[in-house]
């Protein structure tokens, strides 16, 4: 792929997370209030993307943004302005971040483990990070179940999206990763998306305590 093309897929995904902010308001938002709860003075994100969770944070809280998308970043200082947050943007990938062991109470990952190049390798820094007794909140959208019509339709759309949406992928199976993530505890809840965007109905979201 071309750098110019790279370059304008990576803007148009910027532009469309930032559109879709009130959609994931509404979809989201009660549950991922419940899932952060307590949020500590501060956090780490992965994969912020254009700062949809930055409305969830108190006023000030640091929050150190593990975002390697060059395109996201303008888009990431804007919303840390506007929720008045002291934002620090690492442009890394989540398999290596350069941040010491148990460094955090709080880990945030919403819609990020389906794009990322080794899911259970992002769990594993997210889980170096936190403290003992610390939290790793996630929200994804996750694999139908095996031999249903849903799956089928995910697997025929896997490759198409994951271009688009740069790395997305339709139907991993992310609450196995969660399971043999070496948390103490994993509260962990599957449910489904009321969308038009029917393959990424099923969704899992919860909480990995370190």
């Amino acid at each position: 792929m071309s750098n110019d093309l790279h370059s304008l897929r990576s803007r148009f995904n910027a532009w469309f997370l930032a559109s879709m902010d009130d959609f994931l308001e509404e979809a989201f938002g009660e549950r991922k209030r419940q899932l952060l709860g307590a949020i500590p003075a501060s956090l780490v994100e992965l994969g912020p993307g254009a700062g949809a969770n930055f409305r969830y944070y108190p006023k000030g809280t640091r929050v150190v943004a593990i975002e390697p998308s060059p395109a996201m970043h303008p888009r990431l200082r804007e919303a840390a302005r506007r929720h008045d947050l002291a934002l620090e943007i690492r442009g890394i990938r989540g398999e290596a971040i350069d941040l010491p062991d148990a460094c955090t109470d709080l880990v945030v990952s919403t819609l990020v483990l389906c794009s990322v190049d080794d899911p259970a390798r992002v769990v594993a820094e997210a889980h170096r990070l936190l403290r003992p007794g610390g939290r790793f909140v996630f929200l994804e959208h996750v694999a139908a179940p095996r031999g249903t019509v849903l799956r089928r339709l995910q697997a025929l759309l896997r490759a198409p999206w994951r271009w688009v949406f740069e790395g997305c992928t339709t139907d991993r199976e992310t609450w196995r990763t969660l399971e043999s993530g070496g948390f103490s505890k994993l509260e962990l809840e599957h449910w489904r998306l009321r969308s038009a965007f029917v393959h990424l109905s099923p969704q899992i979201a919860g909480v990995a305590t370190k």
